[in-house]
């Protein structure tokens, strides 16, 4: 399951996990994605659309949620 938002194309990302001692192993961030019917806000076309957004769209009322 692709974890990548369908507005902005946010995806998971590497990090370091950096101990007290100073070593560092290679970690995965993952984005925040919920899987959501909406329509974009760009647009007035209605059109709705089933797929991933990530909470940062959500806010900037880029999508706007169908219930």
């Amino acid at each position: 399951m692709a974890r990548i938002c369908a507005i902005c194309g946010k995806r998971p990302q590497v990090a370091n996990l950096v101990s007290h001692a100073k070593n560092r192993t290679k970690r995965w961030v993952f984005p925040n994605v919920h899987k959501m019917r909406f329509t974009k806000t760009d647009n007035n076309s209605g059109k709705v659309y089933n797929d991933k957004v990530c909470t940062k769209c959500v806010k900037a009322k880029k999508v706007q949620k169908v219930v």
